[in-house]
């Protein structure tokens, strides 16, 4: 159960916490520390799926915790920033993200069910959404200059548009056992 990749989800894990104590204090090098630790939870989430797939490392508790880990931390971050921001963009990206996070999280568990899971594995367009999506959480974390903050609102509206984008096409795939009598 505990290997390198296993390691780096569990870590990741811990840096929630770590991460949302840097955000909230009150110095002038914190929204870089948290920006940073945010980016470190990002590599290790590449880095463990990279590792338990060339070191032959994958396990049913890794293949469980690592998404988990993900949807926690971006959760946690895009809840964090629409506290922090306060208006309506960030706002209901935020719902959109999540909201998709639960719909398609339920639809695989439930697809899995119907031994059909491989109908809605994760896609290009997802891989894309979670950098963009990424990208725009740590510039909004950093907030280093008014125009990484104008680049991280594109970045979240491209994130938005293919979360939305993602979701239909889970759906579409899904669709002839969603409508099943």
């Amino acid at each position: 159960m505990w290997n390198i990749p296993n390691t780096l989800t569990t870590f990741r894990l811990l840096l929630i916490p770590v991460f949302a104590v840097l955000f909230y204090l009150p110095y002038s090098w914190a929204f870089f520390a948290a920006a940073f630790i945010f980016w470190l939870a990002a590599v290790t989430d590449i880095l463990d799926g990279y590792l338990a797939r060339k070191l032959q490392q994958s396990t049913p508790f890794g293949a469980f915790l690592d998404p988990v880990a993900d949807k926690v931390m971006v959760s946690v971050a895009l809840v964090m920033l629409a506290t922090f921001y306060q208006n309506v963009f960030v706002t209901i990206a935020t719902v959109i993200i999540i909201s998709r996070e639960i719909v398609i999280s339920a639809l695989r568990e439930w697809m899995a069910e119907q031994g059909k899971r491989s109908n809605v594995a994760v896609s290009n367009m997802g891989k894309i959404k979670t950098a963009a999506q990424m990208l725009a959480i740590m510039g909004l974390i950093w907030q280093y200059a008014p125009w990484m903050i104008t680049l991280s609102y594109a970045l979240l509206a491209i994130a938005t548009l293919l979360t939305v984008t993602s979701m239909l096409s889970y759906l579409y795939a899904a669709k002839s056992e969603l409508t099943k009598s």
